[in-house]
């Protein structure tokens, strides 16, 4: 079976014009393309848009996003990784709707605000819950036992190191250049050979914590105060490098 560009943008919520861009860049290449000039796109097709959709979701460049698409040649697995990711992002906007409920009943009635409900949900601690179930509590108490083992000089001297990577990262994207390009590449090395001193560095390790640089605030303003925009460029760049050269 198979789909006109104008029946998958319509159940898509996109447009024409849109998915032909996407052609354009090779990231939706329809499966076959009509005497008439029509673009036509089969099952497959479908299942890489809905990724492309997810991905941009996500906030990732379309550049950002082809280069993920082509580290990702296993589809079951990255649309697992996809469901997982929209799952805790339902989980907490769920605990959101519950909270902002029970402010307006509290309110309504005159009864007291308790601030650990008024406050559920918009909190990312469940950011940390994530770390510990995907690399384990031991490995958490491992890297705090590591930082309160350093000295004086030497935690000065690891936050030195990332604040040089943040500060290229910030002048990378202020230049204008790709994440997955060869100078942000090599930032994003550089930044995973610091990630490595306190833990074992994999993919689904680096590009966890990539999402929460910009899904929490308060990663994401160690580069955001290089310029707006840098957390992401981070983002997409850790991404990148961690689709094409880690593994785990």
């Amino acid at each position: 079976m198979e789909w006109s560009i104008q029946e998958i943008a319509r159940e898509a919520g996109t447009t024409s014009r849109t998915l032909r861009h996407y052609g354009d860049l090779g990231l939706l290449v329809p499966s076959r393309t009509g005497a008439n000039g029509y673009r036509y796109y089969d099952q497959g097709a479908l299942v890489r848009l809905q990724r492309i959709l997810l991905l941009r979701e996500l906030g990732l460049s379309l550049p950002a996003i082809k280069d993920v698409l082509e580290g990702q040649r296993d589809t079951s697995a990255a649309l697992r990784t996809h469901l997982r990711l929209l799952e805790q992002e339902r989980e907490r906007i769920g605990r959101q709707i519950a909270s902002v409920r029970t402010t307006l009943h509290r309110t309504g009635q005159g009864e007291e605000l308790m601030a650990g409900e008024v406050f559920d949900g918009f909190d990312h601690t469940v950011y940390e819950q994530e770390v510990t179930e995907r690399w384990g509590r031991d490995a958490c108490k491992k890297g705090d036992r590591w930082w309160r083992g350093l000295s004086a000089e030497e935690c000065a001297e690891f936050q030195s190191v990332h604040d040089a990577i943040a500060r290229d990262y910030g002048a990378a994207r202020e230049a204008g250049l790709d994440a997955g390009g060869e100078e942000a590449q090599d930032i994003a090395r550089r930044h995973c050979a610091w990630l490595s001193g306190t833990t074992t560095v994999t993919r689904s390790y680096v590009t966890g914590l990539a999402e929460m640089y910009v899904a929490d605030p308060r990663f994401g303003k160690n580069y955001d105060r290089y310029g707006d925009g840098t957390a992401v460029f981070v983002r997409d760049a850790l991404t990148i490098y961690a689709q094409h050269r880690l593994s785990g």
